[in-house]
């Protein structure tokens, strides 16, 4: 396969033999799991000085993984614009209700194109039904091409908004089967529903709750022989909320401030090394170009670059 070296140097943010080190590079991560929590404000998460509402992400785990302190989604502050840039990639104006496909193709589709496997082997699991549009793609040489399996809702019907229990019933029967998918997405929305409900206490409440399934989701990756060793976690959101002061607080999210904007990644797996904290600003479009760098296969409609501190390359 012919590659145009100076375009995937634009794309990875690295050159000559940096490069080369990256391509040529065995990960030890086979299987690379996403959780994203749906809308917490920074200020009530890793902002928080004392770890009160997420006392297991930003303090064990976080020293078990490397910490982006400054993530960032520099597009649409919303649920399925920003997880479709997760995704793809790609920011793009795209409807929120879950009735427009992104434009780009998605890490799914690469990867299973890349991979030839059948559809479970890469997966959406979203308590919001309107997720299950991240599969699948306008764009024409993809479109209805690589599609991976979704649960996307109340029993996986693609529509509404179903309880994070249940979806994270779904994620534990995955994780913990025989043949778990090797790519995987998990949204839970509990976060973002409280706060649009203007109910504060509920709000930071499931933000702990939140914090708690990060930590059965590891636990169930470290138990599982097939997924011990082999597995990259990595934890972050779609998009912020309002800062106080700024239109109607933490009720809501989409503008450009940095209550909207500002978001996490922390990153744990065999290749990552432990205790790090990153305070360069990085973006969200970085996920997939790190997740096809991981797992070998180009994906240049991606927008993002490499994120070296997590995948250092001795």
């Amino acid at each position: 396969m012919k590659v145009n070296f100076l375009i995937l140097f634009c794309f990875f943010g690295i050159t000559g033999q940096a490069f080369s080190q990256v391509f040529d590079h065995s990960f030890n991560t086979k299987f690379v799991y996403i959780l994203v929590i749906d809308g917490p404000r920074y200020s009530e998460t890793y902002g928080e000085q004392n770890c009160k509402y997420s006392p297991i992400l930003c303090d064990s785990l976080k020293k078990e993984g490397t910490f982006y302190a400054n993530f960032q989604n520099n597009g649409p502050t919303f649920t399925v614009p920003g997880h479709a840039a997760i995704v793809t990639g790609n920011y793009q104006r795209i409807s929120n209700s879950g009735t427009t496909l992104p434009k780009q193709p998605s890490i799914f589709q690469y990867f299973l194109k890349a991979t030839n496997q059948d559809a479970s082997a890469a997966y959406v699991v979203a308590s919001k039904g309107k997720l299950d549009v991240l599969v699948n793609t306008k764009h024409k040489k993809w479109h209805n091409q690589y599609v991976a399996s979704t649960y996307c809702g109340p029993n996986g019907n693609g529509l509404g908004y179903g309880r994070d229990d249940k979806t994270f019933a779904k994620v534990s029967a995955l994780v913990q089967s025989q043949n778990p998918p090797q790519l995987l997405l998990i949204n839970l929305l509990a976060v973002d529903v409280y706060g649009h409900a203007n109910n504060w206490d509920k709000y930071l409440e499931a933000i702990t709750q939140s914090d708690t399934y990060a930590a059965q989701l590891w636990e169930m990756i470290q138990a599982n022989p097939l997924l011990k060793d082999q597995t990259t976690l990595m934890i972050t959101n779609d998009h912020g909320r309002h800062l106080d002061g700024v239109r109607s607080g933490f009720v809501n999210h989409g503008c450009r401030c940095a209550g909207c904007r500002h978001i996490s990644l922390l990153v744990l797996g065999p290749d990552t090394p432990k205790g790090v904290i990153v305070a360069k600003k990085t973006d969200m479009i970085d996920i997939s170009k790190t997740i096809a760098t991981i797992f070998h296969f180009e994906m240049p409609t991606s927008k993002g670059a490499f994120l070296q501190e997590a995948f250092p390359i001795k």
